[in-house]
């Protein structure tokens, strides 16, 4: 299967025509946000997996037609006479380290040249993908469209779902079908939602990693290092100085 790609209005095919991408860089932090600052409003937590059921012919027939009775953005799903079905599904990009990027020459045609770049946070992409792909392939489809040059290994996509008022994020394997689960849900995102990020820190597979990006994120730690210090720093000087004054005016003659 060859895939192409598309940015514009934040939309991407595996089958379409390719057009000039574009890159934004975004002053973030390499450290994960802390417990109570998550990236999503109300709580994380894991959801057990659900068990997978296979839909006849007929029912995903069935679940399209009510699926695009559903639709409000005109993102319909196709069945075709294969029984295969292809239909969009939005992905938000979570990603708090820098990603290595091959900078283009000309129309979409990646040079040898790498670039650090953040990714804007919450920057939402569309893909058009089939009932086949997986994955392991939507993740491979991201990286390609913003000519991403890390290994697809140090990524994982995400569902999210509400519930009770609650969030349920549960990371989805390689080899599940993220159109089949977005037909199940329905097109409201509010139901069922997708996010890459990258691995938890206890998973991060730091021999897929380059020398030249180890070095670069050691580089974001030494900066970030200094930056705090400096702000301890500050706060304690300004702390000294209320505490000086405050003796000042304590040890003043009547």
């Amino acid at each position: 299967m060859t895939w192409t790609s598309s940015m514009s209005s934040g939309y991407s095919s595996l089958e379409e025509e390719e057009s000039e991408e574009f890159f934004f860089t975004a002053r973030t932090s390499f450290f994960r946000r802390p417990p109570g600052k998550s990236r999503a409003a109300p709580q994380d937590v894991q959801k057990e997996r659900e068990p997978h059921v296979y839909l006849s012919k007929e029912e995903v027939k069935e679940k399209i037609q009510s699926y695009n009775s559903s639709v409000t953005d005109k993102l319909k799903m196709t069945l075709n006479a294969n029984g295969i079905y292809t239909g969009f599904i939005k992905v938000q990009m979570e990603l708090c380290r820098p990603i290595t990027v091959q900078s283009c020459q000309g129309r979409c045609a990646p040079s040898s040249q790498e670039t650090a770049f953040y990714l804007p946070d919450g920057c939402v992409n569309t893909l058009h993908i089939s009932s086949t792909n997986t994955v392991r392939e939507v993740i491979e489809a991201l990286l390609k469209k913003f000519f991403v040059a890390d290994n697809p290994a140090k990524f994982a996509l995400y569902k999210r779902c509400h519930k009770e008022d609650q969030v349920y994020t549960c990371k989805l394997s390689d080899r599940e079908h993220p159109l089949y689960l977005r037909l199940v849900a329905g097109p409201k995102t509010e139901m069922l939602s997708f996010v890459l990020r990258e691995h938890e820190t206890g998973e991060v597979m730091w021999e897929a990693f380059s020398i030249p990006e180890l070095q670069n994120f050691l580089r974001i730690l030494d900066k970030e290092e200094s930056d705090q210090l400096q702000l301890l720093k500050n706060r304690y000087a300004a702390y000294r100085g209320k505490l000086e004054e405050a003796l000042r005016g304590v040890l003043k003659p009547g």
